[in-house]
């Protein structure tokens, strides 16, 4: 057997690993809330707690995002046949993954005080993030209804992405209230993108068996 095919890691297990990403990255942020108390889960957004003490668990959980996110990328790259909209869904939460990574390497500014350079990269990065990772499960989603191996899956993926569309459009209404509840808002965002890269993670685990 050539060695680049011993190296090669199965679908199903990288289905699995996104798994056990989703559940740990959700584990960190529940962690996260207990360690910095004085943050306040409905206005401070998830990356505050990239700032000051544990920081650094905060930087890891990004990078964690990151990896899972492209985890899934390479299993439906393998398994999924994709029509033009698919394809630039992959395009896109390529870009979600990416960017997410990046995010450990720029703190963001604390609500309520001063944006500097670093705080300007890193809401430019979220912004990518977030509107790349909503287009891109939406065309996701429609193009693998187009299959019928998926197209069970598809229906749950679909209804996650159209959630996670409004709830895009709700973090963006709710970022120009000051003092609004953004960070709430953003973390049912958040917690709509996680759902949509599990269950697609179940649905490849399941086509594997």
């Amino acid at each position: 057997m050539p060695r680049s095919s011993r190296l090669r890691v199965s679908t199903p297990v990288l289905a699995r690993c996104v798994l056990a990403g989703v559940a740990i990255y959700v584990a960190v942020d529940v962690l996260l809330a207990f360690l910095r108390p004085g943050y306040s889960l409905v206005r401070n957004a998830e990356s505050d707690y990239g700032r000051g003490p544990w920081f650094w668990v905060m930087d890891l959980n990004f990078l964690l995002r990151c990896a899972l996110s492209l985890a899934l990328l390479a299993a439906l790259v393998r398994t999924a046949r994709l029509d033009g909209r698919g394809r630039a869904g992959l395009v896109l939460f390529g870009a979600w993954a990416v960017c997410s990574g990046l995010l450990a390497f720029f703190a963001d500014d604390v609500e309520g005080t001063r944006t500097h350079g670093s705080g300007v990269v890193h809401l430019g990065l979220a912004l990518v993030a977030f509107t790349a990772v909503t287009a891109g499960t939406l065309l996701l989603s429609a193009s693998l209804a187009t299959d019928p191996a998926w197209r069970p899956a598809a229906r749950a993926l679909l209804a996650i992405a159209v959630a996670g569309a409004a709830a895009y459009l709700a973090l963006g209404a709710a970022v120009k209230r000051p003092h609004g509840p953004d960070g709430l808002v953003e973390r049912v965002f958040l917690g709509l993108q996680l759902l949509w890269i599990a269950v697609a993670a179940l649905a490849l685990i399941r086509r594997a068996e």
